[in-house]
């Protein structure tokens, strides 16, 4: 059986997500954050040895990264659902957002809440982190102008795996300069699936809206 090793208010509550729009069965292993530094508990690295969630056990398989996750769960337990057929055009599109959730769009977010711990120190570099967050917040919602998803406009592990991009946008970035992920965010929080990942994974601070 699938066994998600889930860190509370961390990236690993689209793993259970996706698990719950494919309906498959699997075992939750929780962990939680230290309630003074933020950080995974030391058991993780038992797990894997960065001790980081999400990780993903099957039988003798350890797999990490949530973009990989993703993809090993669609390939072979996915049955087709969830991503265009593979060589096509849609199919291309999707890796690109696969991959640009965790790569280009997570970078200048990371930046911002590292620097602003710094106080007058990280200000220096306020000016292009800002100009850089503008870009890709900018291009997602350019992107979602007259769509409810991002691929072919079909829901797919794509949405799933920008979701926490989207859902910690809030917290840099006033979603009133953006109607566009402002609604993705409601419709995607919306699916029943998702409600049912909630329950199953506990309190996440992102996932109201």
């Amino acid at each position: 059986m699938l066994t998600v090793h889930h860190l509370n208010n961390s990236r690993s509550q689209r793993v259970l997500w996706l698990l719950e729009e494919l309906s498959l069965d699997y075992q939750l292993k929780t962990y939680q954050r230290d309630p003074e530094t933020n950080l995974a508990p030391p058991e993780l690295e038992q797990i894997h040895p960065l001790g980081k969630s999400p990780v993903l056990s099957d039988g003798a398989a350890t797999i990490i990264e949530s973009g990989a996750i993703i993809d090993y769960i669609l390939r072979r337990y996915g049955d087709g659902q969830l991503q265009p057929a593979a060589g096509s055009d849609e199919y291309e599109a999707y890796l690109q957002w696969l991959h640009y959730a965790e790569g280009s769009a997570m970078l200048p977010m990371m930046l911002k809440m590292y620097t602003a711990r710094l106080g007058a120190a990280g200000a220096p570099l306020q000016p292009r982190i800002a100009d850089e967050l503008q870009r890709h917040l900018g291009y997602i919602e350019k992107a979602l102008e007259g769509v409810d998803w991002l691929v072919g406009n079909c829901f797919s592990g794509a949405d799933i795996q920008l979701s926490f991009v989207v859902e910690i946008t809030p917290l840099l970035y006033s979603l009133d300069k953006l109607p566009n992920i402002a609604a993705y965010r409601q419709r995607f929080q919306q699916r029943p699936a998702y409600r049912r990942a909630l329950e199953r994974g506990g309190f996440y601070a992102y996932g109201t809206s």
